[in-house]
Parts: structure tokens; C-alpha cells; sequence
């Protein structure tokens, strides 16, 4: 399957390495404004094609998919160019600038019979696979919360703010992980440096009274990426930093009884055990890309496709609205 690649700048490069040493896929051209990027392209790969145009990467006819792989702003005509030129499309998250970009891109897939597949990279990690086999099969209990930080020095992004930079990863996690459509939003943020909010606080709201909430942040002088997964039986404590044990289960709860009313409540503490799951050894990118050959090449739809962008896409709007709104409480 041969891929051309829009962008070679932060991620593209991982992007094109894991497309080359795929089995059954090929990187025939790359397109890049920089001369820089360009420069290194052409070194990393000399017999792939580089070229500043994306139309001219968009329109050959020896490409099947376009793997896009720039700012946030040119996805929507990337990926509508991409489509209307029959090529399926691998695209960087967050999927588009607006719902109704998102909406128009899905139709318009379908209308081609052609995916789309979304960047959530974060879903073929071997944590967020474990965690999702511990919900699947009931070892949490009932659900209580989802709380991630998500925060670092940078990078500093011009065209867009921190939540819709770092909040996509746990947006897609949480879609993933809690099978439920949140009901309402609440966020609040501020900018100190070049107009876009830098530190922002995001809560979602779910049925059943799962509640999430996310801490991104631009200026924090230590990186932190740690997930608190609250249930019913246990709770889970995943911090992607850690090098071997990445995720803890705790076998720690409270159960509440009352005897005589809402007034006489008994509150009781359990103590288990802790214990760190083994983990699948895998770079998650390489996973992804491969499940899109296999999706496109056997005719199977993507878990995190077009849908599943737009899903996160529509939870970041309400999150943006609310935090213009200096915290107002948003319902989707």
C-alpha cells in the first residue's frame, strides 16, 4: 500500500519510519514547506519523492492513502482534497477545527467508500489495552471518575490553546475506556503568553454519575502524565512516565451501610492489595498504522475513525464555549 505523507515536522518523521519498516506498505512521497524538514527527508530517505506541494502528493495517482501529518488548521482541505482524489486519509488528532468540518468529512468518506482514521495514539498502547480488558471484564466495578494531569513546559502551539493541543489524548481515552457519551461540560483556562489559553481545567459530566476531569498545562515546570480510574472494587493509577511499572491496580474502596436511615451511615475502608499488570511491549504508532493497512485491506471500519474524531472534536467546541464563558456549564 503506498502512503504519502503531508508534513515532516515534529511527528511525521516517526510517522514515515514506522509506514517503511511495515510490512506491505510503502512511503512513496513526502510534502513539506520547510527546507529544513525537507533537507532531513530527503537524507533519512533518498528514494522517496519531497516536494513543498501537497496537491502534487494528493493527486498521484501512485498513492492510496495520505497520511496528514500538519497543524491543526489544514486538516479539514487536506483531508477533503485528499478524499475527493480517492485516497483514504490517516490524520493527525485532533481530526478538524469544527464539528461541522468533521460532519462534512464523514460524508463525504462514505459517499468514496473510503476510511478515515484518526491519530489517537494513545488506544494501541499496551496501558490503555490492559486498562480496557481490567473494565471490560468488571474488575473496577462500576465507574466513579476518570482523572488525568496531563501537563509540561511547553511545547507552545501558535494556531491553537492547550486543551485542544494535550486534551485529545485523554478525550480519546475516555471515549474509548467509558462507552459513554458525556451530557455536559464545564472548563475554565487562561493565557499569559501568545493569546491561546496555556493552563486549562476541563470537567465532563456522564451518565451514572462518572465524572472526569482533565488538568493540561503549558507552563508547569516538571512533565506529569498520570491517570487516576476510580470504580466501585478497584482503582487504577497509570503514570505513562514510569518506565516499568506503568499501571497499578489498587484493591481499595469504600463501602457505605446504613441501618437506620440516611442519618446513621457506616463508612468502611478496604485495604488490598496492589499489583502492576503486565504490559504489551509494543510501539503504539507502528500498531495503529498497522491496523489501518489491515482495516482499509480487508474493508473493517476503524475504531478511532472519522466518528470518533468528531466525538472529540464536538467535546472540545463545548469546552472551548465554556471557557469563554468563564466556566459555564455546558450540555452536548
Amino acid at each position: 500500500m503506498n502512503f504519502g505523507v503531508i508534513g515532516y515536522g515534529y511527528w511525521g518523521p516517526n510517522v514515515v519510519r514506522n509506514l517503511m519498516s511495515l510490512e506491505g506498505s510503502e512511503v512513496r512521497a513526502i510534502a513539506e514547506i520547510s527546507p529544513a524538514a525537507q533537507a532531513r527527508a530527503r537524507k533519512a530517505y533518498p528514494g522517496v519523492t519531497v516536494t513543498a506541494s501537497a496537491s502534487e502528493v494528493i493527486s498521484s495517482p501512485h498513492i492510496d492513502v495520505i497520511a496528514i501529518v500538519s497543524p491543526v488548521w489544514t486538516h479539514y482541505e487536506l483531508t477533503k482534497a485528499a478524499l475527493q482524489n480517492g485516497k483514504h486519509v490517516f490524520v493527525e488528532k485532533p481530526f478538524t477545527s469544527t464539528a461541522a468540518q468533521g460532519e462534512e468529512l464523514i460524508n463525504l468518506a462514505e459517499q468514496k467508500n473510503l476510511k478515515i482514521m484518526v491519530d489517537h495514539t494513545f488506544l494501541f498502547t499496551g496501558a490503555v489495552k490492559r486498562i480496557g480488558q481490567l473494565i471490560a471484564e468488571g474488575a473496577l466495578g462500576n465507574l466513579y471518575y476518570y482523572d488525568s494531569t496531563r501537563v509540561n513546559l511547553g511545547l507552545f502551539q501558535h494556531d491553537i490553546n492547550v486543551l485542544w493541543d494535550l486534551a485529545p489524548h485523554d478525550l480519546s481515552i475516555m471515549d474509548h475506556l467509558i462507552k459513554a457519551s458525556p451530557e455536559a461540560v464545564v472548563a475554565t483556562g487562561q493565557g499569559h503568553l501568545n493569546g491561546h489559553e496555556d493552563v486549562a481545567f476541563m470537567t465532563l459530566y456522564f451518565p451514572d454519575k462518572i465524572i472526569a476531569h482533565i488538568n493540561v498545562n503549558w507552563l508547569s515546570p516538571v512533565k506529569v502524565r498520570t491517570t487516576l480510574i476510580g470504580g466501585e472494587k478497584r482503582m487504577i493509577v497509570w503514570n505513562d512516565l514510569e518506565a516499568d511499572e506503568k499501571v497499578k491496580v489498587y484493591d481499595k474502596g469504600v463501602k457505605i451501610t446504613s441501618r437506620e436511615g440516611v442519618y446513621e451511615l457506616l463508612v468502611s475502608y478496604r485495604s488490598g492489595d496492589m499489583w502492576s499488570p503486565q504490559l504489551e511491549q509494543v510501539e503504539a504508532l507502528r500498531q495503529e498504522l498497522s491496523y489501518f493497512v489491515e482495516c482499509i485491506t480487508t474493508g473493517r471500519e476503524p475504531f478511532n475513525n472519522g466518528c470518533a474524531g468528531l466525538r472529540v472534536i464536538r467535546m472540545l467546541e463545548a469546552a472551548s464555549e465554556s471557557m469563554n464563558r468563564k466556566g459555564a456549564f455546558i450540555r452536548l
